[in-house]
């Protein structure tokens, strides 16, 4: 099987996080502009002042290992692999960066893997993630003459076995945090909105996510707020914005806030900076005075069982 994430530069700095972008912004279904408008504006403006700025956040919360989402990513493979044993081989790529998707596929069929599962680690379905991680596997098909036969792992944001890892695991977390949040924001990347209104359902995926795991938690001292973040560019995203409530919760005078990042598999610098550093500048500069950002499942028992779960439920017929 292979483990699937968006991906990251190969090292923090400008000219890595550059080659990054190139890639990842030039994806057309990341930015739909069509390329006569939108190449002009990446390569002329965009990949001369973004990748600095990015390479800086990036350094914020790069470790010995690297990344943080490439390194908790192959941490993922490496724990299932050893649940799998030897019914199955487990490898991981990113649709943007390296390790790539083509290559792993390549590697996994020259190891005699002639069923593969292809498995976007993203719970809730998005045209700009899970279904670029598809488009990439059908590149890569579309130049190999034997081919392995495929199966996708499908989008899980309401499957029990997500809703109960993420709630087993926020209630350990919250209750080892030395104050009792007031608030859980509970954080989703953003999407232009443009994209609900043509039809991606990733807007009411999310929603349903937090519905479902509010209930879960049970804790009705605790309100649960969900908002999204990342917004980027002068389109209009889906709202309410993180950075935004963040600053209205301290002002309309919540204390005591938390914020957790469900929609992402792995901590990477979306939640490690945006969130855990400039979320915690947003809230306590507004008047707020205890802040947590919440790890994700990452590799953790709880995120290991779901996933487990999620991929053997998956690979039925096959093992």
């Amino acid at each position: 099987m292979l483990l699937v994430n968006l991906g990251t530069p190969d090292a923090p700095t400008p000219q890595a996080v550059k080659r990054y972008l190139r890639e990842f912004l030039s994806d057309r279904r990341v930015v739909e502009i069509p390329p006569i408008a939108w190449q002009p504006i990446l390569r002329g403006i965009i990949l001369n002042t973004r990748p600095k700025k990015s390479a800086h956040a990036y350094q914020q919360v790069w470790t010995e290992a690297g990344s943080p989402l490439a390194a908790i990513t192959a941490e993922q493979a490496a724990k299932l692999q050893e649940r799998m044993g030897d019914s199955a081989r487990v490898a991981y790529a990113m649709r943007y960066g390296r390790p790539a998707i083509a290559t792993e596929l390549k590697a996994l069929l020259e190891a005699g893997c002639e069923r593969i599962l292809l498995a976007p680690l993203y719970p809730q379905y998005c045209g700009a993630t899970t279904a670029t991680v598809v488009d990439a596997a059908g590149d890569a098909l579309r130049a190999m003459r034997a081919q392995p036969t495929l199966r996708t792992l499908p989008p899980y944001y309401d499957d029990p076995a997500y809703i109960g890892a993420l709630a087993t695991d926020l209630r350990s977390r919250i209750d080892a945090l030395p104050f009792e949040p007031e608030v859980l924001l509970l954080s989703f990347h953003g999407m232009p909105e443009r994209t609900r209104v043509l039809g991606d359902p990733y807007h009411s995926h999310c929603l349903e996510t937090a519905r479902l795991l509010e209930a879960a938690l049970a804790r009705p001292n605790l309100r649960v707020v969900t908002t999204f973040q990342s917004r980027f560019g002068r389109a209009k995203w889906l709202e309410p914005a993180t950075d935004a409530v963040l600053a209205d919760e301290a002002k309309k005078g919540t204390k005591r806030l938390a914020v957790a990042a469900p929609g992402f598999s792995a901590d990477c610098l979306e939640t490690l900076e945006e969130l855990a550093i400039r979320g915690r500048e947003q809230f306590l500069t507004a008047g707020g005075e205890s802040f947590a950002a919440l790890p994700c499942l990452n590799a953790e028992k709880a995120g290991m069982d779901m996933l487990e779960t999620l991929v053997r439920r998956e690979l039925a017929g096959w093992l």
